[in-house]
Parts: C-alpha cells; structure tokens; sequence
C-alpha cells in the first residue's frame, strides 16, 4: 500500500519536474544570452555608425522613385530579368520559390515576426521585441504609400517570364522591405547586441543574412518584380533599419523597457560620464 502511494505522488510530480525544468533551461539559456551581449554604451557607437550612411542612401532612393515613376520600363530592367532567367534548371527555381514563400503567405509572415518578438522578450530584451513587430508594420505601410505615389506596373509576360504571377504595383518589392524589416534587423541586432561565436548567434547572422541577400534575385528570377524593383526596397530597407537602430540604442541608453539590472549599470556608466 505504502509503495502505491509512493507511486501515485511519483506519478503526480512529473507536471511540477517538467516546469522546473522547463524553466531551468530557460535561465541557463537566459544567462547564456546576457554573457554575449554588447554593453550598451559599446552599441550605440556602433549603432550611430550606420547613421552617416542614412541621408546618402534616402536620396539615392528618392532620385530613382522618381526615375521609375517617369520611365515604368527601363531596358536595362528587361536586360538583367532576361540574364536571370537564363538559368532554368528546376534546382534553381524551386529555390528562388522557397526563398520569396514566407513573404508570399503573409500568415506565415506574420508568424515569423511574432515568433521572433516572443522569443527576444522572453530572454528579457522586451525593448528589441517590440521593436521586430514595430519596424515590420511600419515598413508594410511604407511600402503601400510609396507604390500607390510611384504607381509603376510589374513585369509582363510579353517582356519577361513571369513564373509566379502578383498582383498589385511593383516598385518598391513589398517582399524585400518586409524580409529587411524582419531579417535585416535580426541580423543588426546579431551584429550590434551580442560579440563571440555561440552557435545561436552564427545561425542567427547565416540564417537573416540569407534571407536579405536572396529574397531580391528571387524576385526578378520569378518575374514578379524588376531589378530597380529590388534595389529600391534594399535602400528604403536600409534607411528604416538605421533609423530603427538610432532609436533603438538612444531608448536603450534611457534604459527603456531595460531589465532593473541593466538600468543600474546604466546609471552607474552616466554618473561616470558626467563626473
């Protein structure tokens, strides 16, 4: 009798050893995290750096928005889709599909952008989560505000192939400034936030890098949008992300949504400063 109640509260305490567990690997993981990140001070020198670039680029961007808009069909557009899609080995597409799939199932994206938020909240960088779902909406109605302004129309299949077809206006590619938004800023917060080679942060660098880098191609390979497309979401991609990131480490130097840990050493480093 005795051994059955022995097993009976065995039997009852597996919930309670799961959490524990549960929130033992969460810590160890949390620790791990604080370890590799950049001080704050550190990061904003960093962060200030991207912000020289920003007025360049935002004119650059300007200049060829209003190119597009006066010229809907560049032949140097047709040229480089043409170049693209000489290549159609069956490899090839399905990987310039995979790639442009996220961004085409805005569920999915979606899913994306509130994963990763949840996860930066959970190891205590709740400023970094809001700013993931903050910077991908902004970025999505940018983008709707400046197709509508520039109104050019995409690629036809009486120029190039269009292997998968869209609908709506073409400059500037939604699926590059919503894939800047989410992976460029991933990938800034890889380079910015943390130092040393965890296996996390490598697969968080590879993984958004890939991501930024190979979502433009596949969309002139498919046909769904042309290469001043592309280029112009990669520059207002880089202008939002640097402004997010100037924003970003000046609440961060505040101590905004900061860990009370954070906020003391915060306070400790102004001290020193003013002194």
């Amino acid at each position: 009798m005795q051994q059955k109640d022995t097993k009976d509260k065995d039997v009852k305490d597996i919930p309670g050893s799961v959490q524990r567990g549960t929130e033992d690997a969460l810590e160890s993981a949390k620790q791990e995290v604080t370890r590799a990140r950049v001080p704050w001070y550190r990061a904003i020198q960093r962060g200030e750096v991207l912000m020289i670039f920003d007025v360049i680029v935002l004119v650059l961007f300007g200049l060829l928005a209003w190119w597009v808009h006066i010229h809907p069909v560049l032949s140097v557009d047709v040229a480089i889709t043409q170049e693209f899609q000489e290549n159609q080995s069956v490899w090839l597409r399905d990987l310039m599909l995979a790639v442009s799939y996220p961004g085409t199932q805005y569920i999915l994206q979606t899913a994306l952008i509130l994963v990763a938020a949840v996860i930066f909240w959970l190891f205590d960088m709740r400023l970094e989560a809001l700013f993931i779902v903050g910077l991908s909406a902004i970025s999505a109605l940018l983008n709707l505000v400046i197709k509508l302004v520039v109104a050019r129309p995409r690629p036809t299949p009486r120029l190039v192939d269009v292997i998968q077809i869209a609908q709506g206006l073409s400059f500037p590619s939604g699926h590059v400034m919503s894939y800047m938004a989410l992976w460029g800023l991933l990938f800034s917060f890889g380079v910015i936030l943390f130092r040393g080679h965890p296996w996390w942060r490598v697969a968080l660098l590879v993984v958004s890098g890939l991501f930024v880098v190979l979502v433009g191609p596949s969309r002139i390979y498919l046909g769904d949008h042309w290469a001043s497309d592309v280029l112009g979401a990669y520059l207002i991609g880089i202008v939002l992300i640097c402004l997010a990131l100037f924003l970003f480490l000046k609440l961060k130097e505040l101590g905004v949504l900061a860990p009370r840990r954070s906020r003391h050493y915060m306070r400790h480093f102004r001290r020193i400063g003013e002194s």
